[in-house]
């Protein structure tokens, strides 16, 4: 398809548009962009970004220099204009911008809005010494504003969401701003028992695998060395759940990772552990339950038992929330759909777990 004099390739069919898309409701948008060193950043390499966002929304767009046209539905035409909007406001904060902000902007825009709190251009941002995180889907948006707000966070929802990630991210800047005196991160360790004794090394070395999300999390939030340092002296600590019992948590951030594989009486344990000036997060997702066969998940059970609990809240994310690579969202779709006409088990881990994001 030719392209307009100085702008790009129109590459939207309108036999692959949108749902909702009427061609009888056509409107165009012109936006102008007056910074040309940005543009690049904002087109992306040949384009990508502008064709990503005709796709998705399936509307058409070309570009002049720095002017840009939006053809399409109103619907859509009105959500690119959001987009492009709020990744030109990223790049004039300095701020990176590549395909996967461009799937978050995507995401966040055409999402539901029914939050008032929560407006496209206005979302809240999490800021370390490595860079301010912004949410990268209106549930994680939501989830973060829990976490500024609530003593108690339960986050809970498919691999890939962000519970993790974000989680770690709030107690790491609570804690460069010295208003905790400590990060505790804990996982249960399912296996703990007859097969760790056959691993290598002491109790640490054992127990690490199962921490590993959680150092990788740590580490892109602070310089490696610092965060060597600051476990050394015990400000970030990170230990199996069993460690926990008898304690009390005062002035701490605490994080109970993977908590869908804790027992009942280890999710009260837990809980009760709580302090002064404390806060707590549980994050989980309840059909990757790792448990025996018959025993029930203290994090199920949990979430029964404390909703509606003032000073508790409960984020829950959807397949649609998931903010790793777009096919990683189809594949925990896939299994959703597999689960839900059973044929497959939901009482297994799933093959889409992993670091990034969790």
């Amino acid at each position: 398809m030719a392209a307009p004099a100085g702008g790009i390739t129109l590459r939207s069919d309108p036999a692959a548009l949108r749902p909702g898309f009427r061609p009888d409701t056509q409107r165009t948008v012109t936006l102008n962009f007056d910074d040309n060193a940005l543009l690049p950043m904002l087109y992306g390499e040949h384009d990508r970004h502008l064709a990503r966002i005709e796709q998705r929304l399936g509307v058409r767009i070309a570009s002049r220099g720095g002017r840009v046209t939006v053809s399409g539905g109103t619907d859509g035409t009105g959500l690119a204009e959001s987009v492009l909007r709020a990744l030109w406001q990223r790049l004039q904060k300095g701020e990176p911008t590549g395909m996967a902000d461009v799937e978050a902007a995507l995401r966040m825009a055409d999402g539901p809005q029914e939050d008032p709190r929560l407006p496209l251009a206005d979302m809240p941002a999490i800021r370390t010494r490595k860079g301010a995180i912004a949410p990268r889907s209106r549930t994680q948006a939501a989830y973060m504003d829990s976490l500024q707000r609530q003593e108690m966070v339960f986050g809970v929802g498919p691999a890939g969401t962000g519970k993790t990630y974000l989680a770690v991210a709030q107690g790491v800047a609570l804690l460069m701003a010295n208003r905790v005196d400590r990060i505790i991160l804990s996982r249960p360790a399912v296996e703990a028992g007859e097969r760790l004794g056959f691993l290598p090394g002491d109790m640490k070395e054992k127990v690490d695998p199962y921490l590993r999300p959680l150092y990788d999390a740590l580490h892109d939030m602070m310089p490696a060395d610092q965060v060597a340092r600051r476990i050394v002296s015990g400000e970030i600590e990170i230990a199996p759940l069993a460690f926990m019992r008898g304690r009390t948590l005062a002035h701490a951030y605490a994080i109970l990772d993977e908590a869908q594989n804790t027992t009942p009486a280890q999710m009260k344990m837990f809980l009760t552990r709580m302090g002064e000036g404390s806060r707590m997060v549980v994050t989980g997702d309840p059909t990757q339950v790792d448990l025996p066969p018959g025993q029930k998940s203290g994090l199920v059970e949990a979430l029964s038992i404390l909703d509606g609990v003032e000073g508790i809240g409960i984020t829950r994310f959807a397949e649609a929330d998931v903010v790793r690579h777009p096919l990683v969202g189809r594949i925990v779709s896939a299994y959703g759909r597999a689960e839900a006409a059973g044929t497959v088990s939901s009482g297994h881990s799933s093959p889409v777990r992993g670091r990034t994001r969790e």
